[in-house]
């Protein structure tokens, strides 16, 4: 103790400071590892440490706020939430409900002071106070067995935000996520995150191309170097082609089916491509010539033409994006073959429809739902990396995609 004192009053301001706080933390580190690790961390980039006693008890965190789902990757632990991206609240009260699943399963279900709502609309926040609560909700589920549980965390989080955004949509994620609780945001983009996560070499010069297929948007992008060369983002995925099996059920058979029903529909007959077996799927709602109950039984050919339009949409953004590549990286993608990420890769047989009109070896990332979230995760695992540091402080700057 004497020694760290008399180099403390030898040292000169903040040098001798950070020399003391270096001998002190060694001597908390066999006692308090968790809190050792994050003040060293931040020390070592050169942050606060004051600030980082707020989050010396949390754990960062890497969250994919998509559209649809909302998964959430602790440091240390892995991905510990996957859960829809609802929230239900009381519009008289403005007060949540439910968040998550159990808001889900309320979706169509609720009485008149009651509402189900997705805040976030082709992939950006459409309504910030909900996305907020939805936030604080889900770093507190995080943090549920945290060592003191009655301190607020304080974590530093990375968050997910499509490429096409503009500076003010991805200042409302990173605003969102700080008042949410999160004592530092940053944002990445989301190709690049579910690049990191499917392993993708994205710092080596080798041209990477990977297509996330999520809720709100398609993300298309050629990565080499850490950097994006060529990004492409289209607000048509998942839920545009719910839409177009509501609106075949519509045209075809005079039948009113919900959301959730063509979202069945889609998960267990969609396809973008001949299949070996043909499915046959019921879809249950109202007959608009009777307005009475009605079950019709549909097969796999027919809901494959009547989600064409959102799926060639798709497969002609990919195909601009391959037009635009250098050379050099195209010939790496040829070679490497086109990685698919996000729930709309796992539609029936469109990795074997985008390989016969790119003429391209294509492969389905292993488990592609969680994709960006273990992207994030990666960066909150090892934040003193200089290529993620390097990534990160791209992302906080404004690039326009093209859509």
């Amino acid at each position: 103790m004497h020694d760290d004192r008399h180099t403390l009053d030898r040292g000169k301001g903040v040098e001798g400071f950070a020399l003391y706080s270096s001998c002190r933390i060694g001597d908390l580190s066999s006692s308090f590892p968790q809190l050792f690790n994050t003040l060293r961390a931040e020390q070592n980039v050169g942050l606060n440490p004051i600030n980082s006693l707020f989050g010396a008890f949390s754990r960062d965190l890497g969250i994919d706020l998509g559209t649809a789902n909302t998964l959430v990757h602790v440091r240390g632990k892995g991905i510990v939430i996957s859960e829809p991206s609802v929230v239900a609240i009381d519009l008289r009260t403005k007060r949540v409900h439910a968040v998550g699943a159990e808001a889900k399963a309320m979706v169509g279900k609720t009485p008149a002071n009651i509402v189900a709502v997705r805040p976030l609309k082709d992939g950006v926040i459409a309504d910030f106070d909900v996305v907020e609560k939805m936030l604080a909700y889900f770093i507190k589920k995080a943090h549920a067995h945290s060592a003191v549980p009655l301190m607020d965390p304080r974590p530093r989080v990375v968050v997910g935000v499509p490429s096409g955004v503009t500076e003010v949509e991805k200042r409302a994620a990173r605003d969102a996520t700080l008042n949410a609780k999160a004592r530092e945001a940053f944002v990445v983009e989301e190709p690049m995150a579910a690049a990191i996560g499917a392993g993708l070499p994205v710092e080596e010069p080798i041209g990477s191309m990977i297509v996330d297929i999520g809720g709100g948007t398609t993300e298309v992008a050629v990565i080499s170097l850490g950097g994006i060369v060529i990004n492409h983002s289209i607000r048509t995925a998942g839920d545009e082609i719910d839409e177009a099996i509501i609106q075949f059920a519509r045209r075809e058979y005079n039948l009113l089916i919900g959301e959730r029903m063509a979202e069945r529909a889609k998960i267990a007959a969609g396809s973008a491509y001949p299949l070996e077996e043909e499915i046959k799927v019921v879809l249950r709602g109202r007959d608009l010539l009777t307005g009475l109950p009605k079950a019709v039984e549909v097969s796999s050919v027919e809901i494959r033409d009547g989600i064409s339009g959102p799926v060639y949409a798709i497969i002609q953004e990919i195909r601009l994006a391959l037009e635009e590549t250098p050379p050099e990286l195209v010939a790496d993608v040829m070679e490497h073959g086109i990685t698919l990420a996000g729930g709309g890769s796992l539609l029936h047989g469109l990795d074997k429809r985008i390989a016969a009109e790119t003429r391209m070896p294509v492969h389905i990332a292993e488990d592609p739902l969680s994709c960006v979230a273990r992207g994030a995760g990666k960066m909150v695992e090892n934040f003193e990396n200089k290529v993620y540091q390097d990534i990160l402080t791209r992302s906080q700057s404004s690039r326009r995609a093209k859509l």
